[in-house]
């Protein structure tokens, strides 16, 4: 073999040499690039979620207050100067609850919004989770509650209390800094057990609140009763 044969050679395998090394480093950019873009993804929606739970939990550091409130207020009632000044807060009371409710919506939206309630606007179909049913109980008692007769005010402290209670679990369980969904998903993905005793919980206090105010009707507009018989299927 000549010389020129050999620098032909060489100056082939030079030019194959390279094609495949500059294959093999583009693959291996495309690979870093993926997994890049995966990462700063992954920090998009861990920031997102943090976001959605910081606001969660400013409300629900709002709801507890508000819970805490009225039942002070229920312990107190007739240390109230008069109906007038008992009524007056009790309605504030109310009206912060209502609206308390109505902005939970935004973080804990309705479980099975197409199995119940269609005829509904979007926000109200399907079932309350129990962190919005155990204000929805408080707000019904707050309501029935007199400044003399019926249940007595430390009754209905303690019931409004299991709420506050109630409240507190649910919020913990959905703010779980171990969570990796999207907190709008988060509690139809909650572990079955958690899930079932939440709403057995909220089905007790629910039980009793009938017990203790026959004479409510659970079925006003926006707030349906809830069949909580499912927890037990």
């Amino acid at each position: 073999m000549d010389l020129s044969s050999i620098m032909d050679s060489a100056s082939n395998n030079w030019t194959l040499i390279v094609t495949v090394g500059s294959a093999i480093f583009a693959v291996i950019g495309a690979i870093a690039s993926h997994l890049e873009t995966r990462r700063q993804e992954k920090i998009r929606v861990e920031t997102l979620r943090m976001h959605v739970d910081s606001a969660s939990l400013e409300w629900g550091a709002q709801v507890i207050d508000i819970l805490g409130r009225i039942s002070m207020f229920a312990r107190t009632r007739r240390a109230q100067a008069n109906d007038q000044a008992f009524n007056n807060n009790k309605v504030n009371l109310l009206m912060n609850l209502s609206s308390m409710i109505e902005r939970g919506r935004m973080f804990f939206p309705n479980v099975d919004p197409d199995g119940k309630g269609a005829e509904k606007e979007g926000a109200y179909r399907g079932h309350r989770p129990p962190i919005l049913d155990a204000l929805v109980f408080a707000y019904y008692e707050l309501e029935a509650l007199t400044r003399d007769g019926g249940p007595t005010g430390e009754n209905s402290a303690n019931f409004v209390d299991d709420c506050r209670r109630l409240v507190v679990s649910e919020l913990q369980a959905h703010t779980d800094p171990r969570r990796r969904d999207m907190i709008l998903g988060r509690y139809d993905r909650q572990r079955k057990a958690h899930r079932e005793d939440a709403i057995r919980s909220a089905s007790s206090i629910k039980n009793r609140l009938k017990a203790r105010r026959p004479q409510l009707d659970f079925e006003r507009p926006g707030e349906p009763e809830e069949e909580y018989e499912r927890a037990a299927e």
